[in-house]
């Protein structure tokens, strides 16, 4: 290599990067929409169309060539994750049409969670792994409000892929948005906010930011002197457009 050559790349280093989303952004648009499933207002997947979209496999494969090696710093990292473990939460379900729970992939001795759904990097990843091995050991509570296991109680799909340069604002807009949500995220009964069984699930997680109630409170205000319960019923049907059995 002349040493020109090398100079130049010594001086501009090379730069960090995230996978092309454009694919992932048009079935996003196109495939997910408004819905009511049990009483609950969400944003169901048409999961047939899903499975037919030629631009749904090459999202996929965008992530799975992408070298998560490339990403730089915890913005990067966290978007990244976020959007392979709703891809192929998305696939699981798609695959394997009609479901009528995406549990219903799990045996008797492995759930679901711990079924391979991808690679990255060029190996074999769970769901189960990236949520509980790469995203939250970054100790960023709102993941639980933007990753989605394919369920009608679980946050929405954002019908828009996440990215580092929007990132805190997308978060920030998933939270008031679930929170807002009286059929899985907080629901005003008899003098007490009952939310999400997300937030006892995972509570601890919640600690750095001040604790589940401190967060509630932040992202739906008027709660000041009400009682916050995380016990709100969980619902796994499929969060599909349409049921899937």
């Amino acid at each position: 290599m002349p040493l020109f050559s090398l100079l130049l790349i010594l001086a501009f280093p090379a730069v960090a990067e995230e996978p092309d989303w454009g694919d992932y952004a048009a079935v996003l648009a196109d495939h997910v929409r408004p819905v009511t499933r049990h009483g609950v207002r969400l944003h169901g997947v048409d999961y047939p169309a899903l499975a037919r979209d030629p631009r749904f496999r090459r999202a996929l494969a965008a992530v799975e060539g992408f070298d998560p090696a490339r990403l730089d710093g915890r913005a990067e990292r966290l978007a990244f994750h976020i959007n392979a473990y709703n891809l192929f939460a998305l696939r699981l379900v798609a695959d394997h049409w009609p479901l009528a729970s995406i549990r219903d992939l799990g045996h008797w001795y492995r759930s679901v969670w711990d079924e391979t759904a991808g690679r990255l990097g060029g190996r074999p990843v769970t769901l189960g792994h990236i949520e509980h091995q790469v995203l939250r050991p970054m100790g960023e509570p709102r993941i639980h409000l933007a990753i989605v296991c394919a369920s009608v109680s679980c946050p929405d799909l954002r019908r828009e892929p996440y990215t580092a340069a929007r990132l805190e604002a997308q978060l920030e807009d998933r939270a008031r948005r679930f929170l807002a949500n009286p059929g899985k995220g907080l629901r005003l009964e008899g003098g007490v906010a009952h939310v999400s069984s997300i937030f006892d699930w995972f509570a601890e997680d919640f600690d750095a930011v001040g604790g589940v109630a401190a967060f509630v409170r932040r992202h739906r205000p008027g709660l000041a002197a009400v009682p916050i319960q995380a016990d709100l019923p969980y619902d796994w049907s499929v969060n599909a457009v349409e049921a899937g059995r």
